[in-house]
């Protein structure tokens, strides 16, 4: 399976903040959750993948080649969707199509017809009547339109309505129906990341904690919860993070079924991606 998407030690230097080292590789056909608290660097990385912002070091390869300032062609291959809308307010459907269809040698007119038409986006009103739903539907109209293979989505499902979410969400998964196409989908909202990608990558502070198969790490790992005096026979190795309470500990187990091994009579629970990202920020190591 060849990668998409390869970023190698990309290093971006900002005066109280550093985005340090950070590797990952998205394949071909693959959603990969982009997780991390506010402030982490996920912005930042996409914007360094976009070249808006200049990376200090490191490598970003898109498609197998390294890219480079001027390559015009990765970047029409490329789809960006944020959290707000730029477009300008004043602007109806009929002048969207009109500006984007002189930036992109790839503008499908019928395509971006059919999906606005399907997104129920009115016509005849101004941006500025838009909803947010509306204005990001017509942010995934734009970025589909010109036939791209790989979508890099920053926090595009923020402040949707659960219906809404849910109807972007299929939209997502019917773009990677084709096996040539990608998404690097950034979000807080958890339980989105969980219903649609393939691969999880976690940022924190700048740095990547770890980059997973997401079924293989949700059904694998586990939160045990359990006595001071056990805690102290633990298996260190086992352990990923742990967290004190007022009378007991939390503990993250790496492999959950080798560890009911170990210790048959211990109740460990499965986890959502929320109680990992706060046992790797909150918890201590052994």
């Amino acid at each position: 399976m060849e990668n998409i998407l390869e970023l190698r030690n990309v290093t971006k230097e900002y005066k109280n903040f550093t985005l340090d080292h950070v590797s990952f590789a998205l394949p071909q056909g693959m959603i990969m959750g982009f997780v991390g608290e506010n402030g982490a660097g996920k912005t930042t990385t996409i914007k360094t993948i976009l070249d808006v912002v200049k990376k200090t070091s490191g490598e970003i390869y898109l498609f197998g080649q390294p890219i480079e300032q001027d390559s015009l062609q990765m970047h029409e291959d490329i789809a960006v969707v944020y959290d707000d809308c730029s477009i300008s307010s004043f602007f109806k459907i009929k002048d969207v199509e009109r500006m984007f269809k002189s930036f992109y040698k790839n503008w499908d007119t019928a395509k971006f017809n059919t999906l606005t038409e399907r997104f129920e986006l009115p016509g005849d009103k101004k941006i500025s009547a838009f909803s947010r739903g509306m204005k990001m539907k017509l942010q995934l109209a734009i970025a589909l339109a010109h036939n791209p293979k790989l979508l890099l989505l920053d926090e595009p499902t923020s402040g949707l309505d659960p219906i809404i979410r849910d109807e972007v969400l299929d939209m997502f998964l019917e773009f990677i129906q084709d096996e040539t196409h990608s998404i690097l989908f950034s979000s807080h909202i958890t339980s989105d990341i969980e219903k649609i990608a393939d691969y999880v990558t976690f940022i924190h502070k700048g740095k990547i904690i770890f980059c997973e198969n997401k079924d293989d790490l949700l059904s694998h790992t586990g939160l045990l919860k359990i006595k001071p005096a056990v805690f102290e026979q633990l298996d260190h190795d086992s352990c990923i993070r742990y967290r004190k309470t007022l009378d007991h500990y939390e503990v993250l187990i790496k492999d959950r079924y080798a560890f009911q091994k170990k210790m048959p009579d211990a109740v460990i629970d499965r986890v959502t991606l929320d109680d990992i990202m706060l046992m790797y920020v909150k918890g201590e190591t052994l």
